[in-house]
């Protein structure tokens, strides 16, 4: 039998939690997939659907309109979070599946 590699990086790590949490997380039509990634400067949100393998809606923390709401990278986050939610109403979404994609539900991700 052979021997699984151990995850070494951190990124490695990631990788493994987000394809744990791809599992069980899948974006529809109604319900579309918001997936979150998290650079050291930036922070990115998409609304995807898995039906049909396409990005509906995308925003990030430097698009137009973003305004931070607080000091520091989680203010600029809740307020990408504020535009994507307006966007999302406006295209007819109302309900999501939270993907955060191996991150922890905290900080920057759980303000978006």
């Amino acid at each position: 039998m052979r021997a699984v590699k151990s995850p070494s990086t951190r990124q490695e790590l990631r990788a493994r939690r987000h394809l744990r949490v791809r599992k069980k997380v899948a974006g529809t039509a109604e319900r579309p997939r918001l997936a979150v990634f998290r650079s050291l400067k930036h922070i990115y949100a998409q609304l995807v659907d898995d039906d049909r393998g396409v990005c509906l809606l995308g925003v990030s923390d430097v698009s137009e309109g973003v305004t931070p709401e607080g000091a520091g990278k989680v203010g600029k986050a809740r307020g990408m979070g504020k535009v994507l939610a307006a966007k999302a109403k406006a295209a007819g979404i109302t309900r999501v599946v939270f993907d955060r994609a191996g991150y922890r539900y905290h900080g920057r991700v759980k303000a978006v």
